[in-house]
């Protein structure tokens, strides 16, 4: 059952909450018209409403308001990344959700969300909830982050190598080399670097069932998966990747996070960052996203990383290709939901409407440009000589 208000109780509250629902229409009418969008339109990126009360909802709870009415078949759409994108490049979601915005990032300033037990909470939340959902969505690497189809890769599987080999390329990888991989995941990547470049590879994962699988899939290898916080790690490295690990770490830990990667790595060895960003410093979460798909998590700027890594690193090159993003996410959607026969007996149907926008929602961000997906490339002296970009 809904938590908000149904216009229940005395004849008065009755007539109160239909004045107030009557307004927020008529805003969200001005808002989405400004966007392009059209209530119960012909267009794939119309909103069919199918309960008034949505107006209000999304008006005091912005984006959470917005995806629970989705989970709760609230509205529908045809093109929900259009949708998006289109709400954000008219800065629809600045001019909602007036209880929960000013109250967005408040505990992160007071409280280190990342360190200790919380670290791990991200695991056990959103990657542990089961290796046959990521199974059926991701490539046969099951590598969970932004493919590489800029180089006219035809499918998720060429996408997701190519972005393999160009990570293996920017880190100059020579066979008999230590490298950390820092956020493993199933494993995919060390996999790949230990059988086609000859690296020896230790991975680490907050997730139980990431290390249980990734173990397996490297058995034979000289890889080595550790079930460990970043902080814990010891040794030294030639080479250090993260790879869609950054956005866990938290603004309060960015400083500490490449610290770590200086201390782990050797002096002429090569670090590589690949993260989601924000346009704009933003110590806040987005609300929906914070409570159903990634606790604990918030997306790096350009200012925070470079403050982080400012006199323990030499960046040495700085590629975006977010709109790759876009390409990926609709591929692991289409991949979901055509698994969706197989994976309904272990999960509702307001499981699938949450995952659907999930990964919907994230393409309509790409496809706007309101995210970014980053690779830099770090060393601890500068390369001698230079460092040659490669793309």
């Amino acid at each position: 059952m809904s938590q908000f208000p149904c216009g229940e109780g005395s004849l008065g509250m009755g007539k109160g909450l239909n004045s107030l629902h009557r307004l927020a229409r008529q805003y969200a009418l001005r808002v989405l018209d400004a966007a392009g969008i059209t209530l119960n339109g012909s267009q794939p990126w119309d909103i069919q409403v199918h309960d008034e009360r949505l107006y209000l909802r999304c008006l005091l709870y912005g984006s959470l308001g917005f995806g629970e009415a989705y989970m709760e078949g609230w509205w529908d759409c045809e093109a929900i990344d259009e949708l998006v994108c289109r709400l954000l490049t008219a800065q629809a979601p600045q001019q909602v959700g007036w209880l929960t915005q000013p109250l967005l990032g408040l505990d992160s300033c007071l409280i280190n969300r990342q360190r200790g037990k919380g670290a791990f909470v991200i695991g056990q939340r959103h990657y542990d909830i089961g290796n046959d959902l990521y199974e059926a969505m991701l490539d046969r690497r099951m590598i969970y982050s932004c493919a590489y189809w800029d180089g006219g890769a035809q499918t998720l599987d060429e996408a997701q190598e190519a972005k393999l080999d160009l990570i293996a390329r920017k880190l100059e990888l020579q066979p008999g080399m230590r490298v950390l991989d820092i956020g493993c995941g199933w494993g995919g990547t060390a996999q790949y670097l230990a059988e086609r470049y000859g690296v020896q590879v230790v991975g680490i994962t907050v997730s139980k069932e990431q290390a249980k699988l990734a173990s397996e899939r490297c058995r034979g290898l000289p890889v080595e998966i550790r079930l460990e916080d970043y902080r814990q790690t010891q040794g030294k490295f030639d080479r250090i990747l993260s790879v869609g690990m950054f956005e866990h770490v938290g603004y309060r830990n960015y400083r500490t996070f490449m610290q770590v990667a200086r201390r782990l790595l050797n002096d002429n060895g090569l670090f590589l960052l690949h993260t989601i960003g924000s346009n704009v410093a933003y110590q806040g979460r987005d609300p929906w996203i914070e409570r159903y798909i990634f606790p604990n998590s918030m997306l790096p700027s350009p200012h925070l990383i470079t403050a982080a890594f400012e006199g323990l690193f030499v960046l040495e090159d700085w590629h975006n290709f977010g709109i790759n993003y876009v390409a990926t996410l609709k591929a692991w959607h289409a991949n979901f939901e055509q698994a969706w026969p197989k994976l309904a007996d272990r999960y509702d149907e307001r499981f699938r409407r949450m995952w659907r926008l999930y990964l919907l929602m994230s393409a309509g961000s790409f496809k706007a440009r309101a995210s970014q997906l980053w690779q830099l490339v770090l060393s601890p002296r500068g390369v001698s000589g230079g460092y040659r970009s490669l793309r």
